[in-house]
């Protein structure tokens, strides 16, 4: 057996493991890289750590650093109370909110699952309250964390534009936002229309119907969240104008914000989600090591070898997609589109409407229940049957893996972006 298949089985044993054993894909990544770069390709500790991507990891510890602060200070709770409060009585404006602020919550440097754990148990309490259907309310927060997931400053979006850097890949960074977000949108339109969403229009909240939780003043403005608020815009304006890095600007103000709130910074240093942070890290490194030893080439040329680059394209999409439904997307992202590399080095398929399309393709299927998204989602659907809402949460998950995929395909790589 060739080196290059040994590693390849090796990563497919890493994704395995993980997901059945729930262990950090990651810490396997590393030991994966260590002893096949070791036993496998002979190289020594310094080959090894020339694939670790130091610089993405300055951009997820700075982001989820300074998204820390904000949920400490409760500028998080801020923002999902005033969303809330801005609709009134409109019923069916609550879904919305539930995906926009979500979906704010992941551009501004949340990681998706973390976005999720702290508005699902919101929308899913006003599911139960008001006969809205779980699926719909569940849906609409899991779309809108990836609507907002691939933002510049998110850790999504950091993480694919910094592999298409590493890579010497054209990219876009407005077209991969803009992709997710379009395709989020329309998926959760269509849910919204085909879950009874309309009926809604024809409810509305009244004060003898709501509960105390439900009348709760809206979290106040205080110096902390105005500080907080004022960080994130200038976070936007210094990435996106100044084009400064995203990871050294997000983990400055973190910093500052906790000169002047040092119990605060204290406690986000904790919350940092360092297992994304050792998940994202690790697979890299391992990925290194693959491209040291000449795996990427041959599985691009393997890829290649399927002779219409448009079907190779399509499958994939569709790797990523099914892959994705039941391990980590960022974990998948990582590692396929460095493998897609040699295949984008044929010019046959617009590299900018490929990786767009990879990472929509893996990330609009974590509704699926054994994604972390979709877990949280069943996790907490109030007064529902649980085996039931699993069920319809694994049957919308498969038509997200079968449609999706082939949708992204025809809308960005069909016409050859890039």
């Amino acid at each position: 057996m060739s080196a290059e298949l040994i590693s390849i089985l090796v990563l497919v044993v890493i994704f395995v493991v993980a997901t059945t054993r729930s262990i950090n894909m990651g810490v396997l990544a590393f030991a994966g890289a260590f002893g096949v770069g070791t036993l496998v390709a002979g190289m020594d500790a310094d080959g090894i750590f020339a694939g670790f991507p130091g610089d993405l990891f300055v951009v997820l510890v700075g982001v989820t650093y300074l998204f820390a602060i904000a949920r400490a200070t409760g500028t998080t709770d801020w923002l999902v109370h005033a969303s809330i409060r801005l609709v009134g009585g409109r019923l069916a404006l609550i879904p919305w909110v539930m995906f926009a602020v979500t979906a704010v919550l992941t551009a501004i440097g949340a990681v998706s699952p973390a976005a999720v754990a702290i508005v699902a148990p919101i929308a899913l309490g006003f599911a139960s309250r008001y006969g809205i259907s779980p699926l719909l309310m569940g849906a609409l927060v899991v779309h809108g964390a990836q609507a907002g997931g691939f933002s510049p400053i998110s850790v999504y979006g950091s993480t694919v534009n910094s592999i298409v850097g590493r890579e010497n890949l054209a990219g876009s960074e407005t077209v991969l936002f803009l992709a997710s977000l379009a395709v989020n949108l329309v998926i959760a339109a269509i849910l919204f229309v085909v879950l009874g969403g309309l009926k809604l229009g024809r409810t509305r909240i009244t004060a003898e119907n709501e509960t105390e939780e439900e009348t709760e003043e809206i979290p106040k403005l205080n110096p902390a969240r105005i500080a907080v608020l004022v960080s994130l815009v200038a976070l936007v304006v210094g990435a996106l104008v100044f084009d400064l890095d995203v990871g050294l600007t997000a983990i400055s103000l973190a910093v500052l914000l906790s000169v002047f709130w040092p119990d605060t910074g204290r406690k986000a240093v904790g919350e940092i989600t360092w297992p994304t942070v050792l998940l994202i890290c690790g697979v890299l490194t391992y990925v290194g090591v693959l491209q040291e030893m000449g795996t990427i080439d041959y599985a691009g040329n393997a890829v290649t070898a399927v002779g219409v680059p448009l079907l190779a394209a399509l499958l994939l999409c569709y790797i990523g997609a099914i892959v994705s439904a039941f391990a980590s997307s960022v974990g998948i992202m990582g590692a396929l589109i460095p493998l897609a590399v040699p295949f984008l080095a044929q010019d046959t398929v617009g590299p900018i409407g490929m990786i767009a399309a990879l990472a929509v393709a893996a990330t609009v299927v974590d509704v699926s229940p054994f994604s972390t998204n979709g877990a949280l989602v069943l996790a907490n659907a109030k007064n529902v049957d649980r085996d039931t809402f699993f069920r319809q949460l694994m049957v919308y998950g498969g038509i997200m893996v079968v449609v999706v995929p082939a949708a992204v395909w025809l809308a960005l790589i069909v016409p050859g972006w890039g």
